[in-house]
């Protein structure tokens, strides 16, 4: 598959980009730096782009199969970067005709799981409190991807940093019921 990477230079950017190439699909990491971005790759193309201009991230995007995206907020004070650059994202989608989106958010995002002891509620009900402003964000961004024509995919891993990076082969991972993902398609 040809697959486009945003927010590649972030920790789960780097991950989906590696994983991606070890798996044989061909793929362009968009990022603000090159210089930051330490992966390379026979099948990989390093793109920098303005991530604000919808215009500027067409070429990155045409003749996909699939875009992924790592962008998030790296720390409190840059909350509201998701749905802002996802925003973009989905401008030079739809402006390119490319269908498939995979954006990663967080667990706490979600529905609470049904089957939740104390300690999980607890924990998740702290981490959300702490990270009201970014979990915001990411509702923002959710929300953004329910409103567009993309055919899109939200993955929230339970958590952030390093034991985010293990998106997938080690991971067990709880698909939610019926209605937990409203207007997914």
């Amino acid at each position: 598959m040809k697959l486009t990477v945003f927010g590649a230079t972030g920790g789960i950017g780097k991950e989906i980009v590696r994983q991606a190439l070890a798996t044989g699909h061909e793929v362009t990491a968009v990022v603000r730096d090159p210089a930051r971005f330490p992966v390379t790759g026979d099948r990989l193309e390093v793109l920098r782009a303005d991530l604000t201009d919808p215009q500027a991230l067409r070429p990155a995007v045409a003749g996909r199969d699939a875009v992924l995206s790592g962008l998030g907020a790296r720390s409190r004070k840059d909350a509201g970067i998701a749905a802002r650059l996802t925003r973009t994202v989905l401008g030079a989608l739809e402006a390119e005709g490319v269908r498939r989106l995979v954006v990663v958010s967080a667990a706490p995002v979600g529905p609470e799981p049904a089957d939740d002891g104390f300690i999980d509620r607890a924990a998740r009900g702290i981490v959300s409190a702490v990270l009201k402003d970014i979990h915001a964000d990411l509702r923002e961004m959710e929300a953004e991807l329910a409103r567009s024509a993309t055919e899109w995919t939200v993955v929230r891993p339970p958590r952030s940093g390093q034991a985010a990076h293990r998106l997938v082969p080690e991971g067990r991972w709880r698909i939610p019921g019926p209605g937990a993902l409203p207007g997914a398609r």
